[in-house]
C-alpha cells in the first residue's frame, strides 16, 4: 500500500482500525471507494443557489469518521463487491446522518460541531432545521433510484430516528427503567443508522437475506457501542487529539450514560451510595464556569461509573461481533470484527 492510500485510510477510519493493512488490495477497493462516496456526496449536497450550497455542505466539508458509508462499503464486500447502487446507499447514509446532526445541534443549542460552530450559530435555527430537511429530500430521492426495498428500509430507519429523538426529549415515562429507556433511545438514534448501512451494503453487494439481516443485528450493536462510548469519551478525551473539550455533554445537560449510572447509585431506594451523590451534586450544578465543569468532570472520571460505562459500551461490541460469528472467514469478516472493536477503543 503506497503512502498516499494509507495516508487516506488513517484519515477516514477510526483510530485503531488498521485491519485492512493486512491486505493491500481490499484496502485499495474501500479507499477508492470511499473516496468516490465523498465526490458524491458533496455533488448531491451542492445547489446553484448560494445559501443552501453553503449550508448543505458545510458540516459535510467540515469532516467526520464517516464511519456509514464505510459499513455498507465493507458488508458490500461479503457479497459481489462495491458497485454504483452500494456507492449510492452509501451517500445516503451519510446524507441522512448528516441532515439529523443540523437538528440534534438545534435541539440541544450545541455551540460546535466537528469543531467548528454549529450551523445554527452560523445561520440561525431555521436555516440549520430547513437544510437538514433539505438534505433528507435530497437522499430521499437518491433512494428512490435504488428501489422499493431501499427506501423501505430508509423510511423505517428514519420513523425510528424521529422516535428516538422524541423519546429522549420527552424523558422515561413514570415507572419506565431509566436504564432501559436510554438504551432504546441510543438503538433508535444512532443503532438503526448504522444498521442500515450495514444491511443496505450487503444487500445491493448480492448477498443473501440471511446475512443482510446478521448484518443489520451487527449494525445496531455497533451503532450503540460507538455512543455509549462517546458518552464516555465527552469526559475522558484530550482535547489536543481529539478536538472536543471533556465534559460539553455534562455543561450542555445532555443524558449520558455515566451520569444515568451515577444517578442509579446516588438514588438508590435501598442502598445509597454517598460518594455517588457528591459528584451527581457537583454534575447538577452550575456548570457554567471553566473551574466548576472541570471539578466535575474530574469527578465523574474518578468514579467507577466510568469504567463501568467502559464495560457496558465493550459488552455491545461483543454483541455485534457474535452477529456475526458464523460468516465465513474471511479479510472483510476480520475488518468488521475490528471495526466492531475500534469504535470503543478510541479517543475521540
Amino acid at each position: 500500500m503506497t503512502e498516499s492510500r494509507a495516508d487516506a485510510l488513517t484519515i477516514k477510519l477510526p483510530a485503531g482500525f488498521d485491519v485492512l493493512a493486512q491486505d493491500e488490495q481490499l484496502a485499495a477497493t474501500v479507499s477508492d471507494a470511499l473516496d468516490a462516496v465523498e465526490e458524491q456526496l458533496l455533488e448531491a449536497l451542492s445547489s446553484s443557489d448560494e445559501l443552501p450550497n453553503r449550508a448543505a455542505r458545510y458540516l459535510a466539508e467540515a469532516g467526520g469518521k464517516r464511519v456509514r458509508p464505510l459499513l455498507t462499503i465493507l458488508t458490500s464486500l461479503l457479497g459481489e463487491g462495491v458497485n454504483p447502487q452500494v456507492r449510492q446507499a452509501a451517500v445516503v447514509m451519510e446524507m441522512t446522518h448528516l441532515a439529523t446532526l443540523y437538528h440534534d445541534d438545534v435541539m440541544d443549542s450545541a455551540p460546535l460541531r466537528r469543531g467548528a460552530p454549529s450551523a445554527h450559530e452560523v445561520w440561525d435555527n431555521s436555516v440549520a432545521i430547513l437544510t437538514g430537511d433539505l438534505i433528507l429530500a435530497r437522499a430521499s430521492q437518491l433512494m428512490t433510484e435504488l428501489g422499493h426495498e431501499g427506501s423501505r428500509i430508509q423510511a423505517e430507519t428514519f420513523e425510528r430516528l424521529v422516535m428516538g429523538q422524541l423519546h429522549e426529549t420527552v424523558g422515561p415515562a413514570e415507572g419506565d427503567d431509566a436504564y432501559e429507556h436510554y438504551i432504546r433511545v441510543v438503538a433508535d438514534k444512532t443503532g438503526s443508522l448504522v444498521a442500515a448501512a450495514a444491511r443496505l451494503g450487503a444487500i445491493f453487494g448480492g448477498t443473501s437475506d440471511e446475512v443482510s439481516s446478521m448484518l443489520q443485528v451487527y449494525g445496531e450493536a455497533v451503532g450503540v457501542a460507538f455512543q455509549l462510548a462517546d458518552d464516555v469519551i465527552d469526559l475522558t478525551a484530550d482535547p489536543a487529539t481529539s478536538g472536543k473539550t471533556p465534559g460539553t455533554d455534562l455543561r450542555e445537560g445532555v443524558p449520558t450514560l455515566p451520569v444515568l449510572l451515577l444517578r442509579q447509585q446516588a438514588e438508590h431506594p435501598e442502598n445509597p451510595q454517598p460518594e455517588a451523590q457528591r459528584v451527581l451534586a457537583l454534575v447538577e450544578g452550575d456548570l457554567t464556569s471553566d473551574e466548576a465543569l472541570a471539578e466535575a468532570v474530574a469527578a465523574v472520571v474518578g468514579h467507577p461509573v466510568t469504567e463501568e460505562s467502559w464495560e457496558v459500551a465493550r459488552s455491545w461490541a461483543e454483541k455485534a461481533k457474535s452477529a456475526i460469528a458464523s460468516l465465513p472467514e474471511s479479510t472483510v469478516k476480520s475488518a468488521l470484527l475490528s471495526f466492531a472493536d475500534a469504535v470503543v477503543d478510541r479517543q475521540g
